[in-house]
């Protein structure tokens, strides 16, 4: 059975799995990211691919695949702009094909996520499928008619960085004002949290730092009944759905799933959505497109990383 080796690597750790045909991971190692440079980070990546590649028995592996954050150049797998890291044209691609005798692909991570749902999760049996990874931020990625759409630069799926709310909305990390990541990612529902906060005087939600305070902890207030934390969450599912609609819109997918840390609210999230989403939908039958959780979870990343090696790229379907 062929195997690849797929890492899903992040600003805070990286995972090298074995990856089978099936989409089954039989092994994992992980290790944190502490220091970004483009040197250390390597050296974790050696790491923990050499420990990957000890537990392959039969020595047979197809290839190494890597999810990375950023926009990135496929043949040579340099990291054209990464905001995680802080990186420009930074040659992860060359730098790891220097290190190990075998078949090096990277991509954007978002889009490895996609692949893996689409082909083993969520997206399977589907022609018209789309993901949204929500987190810290929010990416994602497109397939239409069976292909993955990448986009003239790499681009396509960047579903964070459409604005919904031009006039009235926060600041996004890329610089824009109202964009879906900045008003909808985790990040986006504490600062909900915080901007109805003097509306509620005797709330203690928010009676920590504000570094500390987390989306996990205001979902769970929400469901907690927490009239502030429940504020927050009406805005934030609000905007949520406007988003998702507009995906839609831009897409029309049969089928929406969303992955990430984010979706982990499951029902208490996608109960509203679904119904603010039918009451907006204009430009196709409402109903027909599908608000699900993604199924591959955190090992998405890793899962398409691997499949895209197997596949020489990043190809949701196969030659007949």
């Amino acid at each position: 059975m062929s195997k690849a080796i797929g890492v899903d690597l992040g600003g805070s750790h990286a995972m090298a799995t074995i990856v089978d045909e099936s989409g089954a991971i039989t092994a994992r190692h992980e290790q944190d990211i502490i220091d970004h440079s483009p040197n250390a980070v390597f050296a974790t990546l050696e790491t923990v691919i050499a420990a990957a590649l000890t537990e392959v028995k039969d020595k047979t592996v197809s290839g190494i695949g890597i999810g990375s954050p950023g926009n990135i150049d496929p043949k040579s797998g340099t990291i054209r702009w990464s905001p995680n890291f802080n990186w420009q044209n930074v040659p992860l691609g060359d730098a790891m094909r220097a290190k190990f005798n075998l078949p090096v692909f990277i991509a954007n991570d978002a889009r490895c996520a996609t692949l893996g749902e689409y082909v083993f999760g969520a997206g399977r049996g589907t022609k018209n499928f789309a993901l949204l990874t929500l987190g810290t931020g929010i990416g994602g990625g497109i397939v239409g008619e069976g292909e993955l759409l990448l986009g003239n630069q790499m681009g396509a799926g960047e579903f964070g960085h459409h604005t919904i709310r031009p006039e009235t909305g926060f600041i996004c990390g890329c610089g824009r004002v109202g964009c879906f990541e900045a008003q909808c990612s985790g990040t986006g529902l504490i600062r909900h949290a915080i901007a109805v906060a003097p509306s509620f005087p005797r709330s203690t939600l928010l009676d920590v730092p504000k570094e500390k305070l987390g989306s996990k902890a205001i979902r769970k207030a929400a469901q907690a009944g927490d009239g502030h934390a429940l504020a927050a969450w009406k805005n934030w599912i609000d905007d949520r759905a406007l988003g998702l609609t507009n995906v839609m819109s831009f897409v029309n997918p049969e089928v929406i799933a969303m992955g990430g840390g984010v979706s982990s609210a499951g029902d208490f999230m996608l109960d509203p959505v679904r119904t603010l989403v039918d009451a907006r939908t204009t430009t196709v039958p409402r109903g027909t497109t599908k608000l699900i959780r993604a199924v591959l979870g955190n090992d998405a990343g890793a899962v398409g990383a691997a499949t895209m090696a197997m596949r020489g790229g990043l190809v949701a379907t196969l030659a007949a």
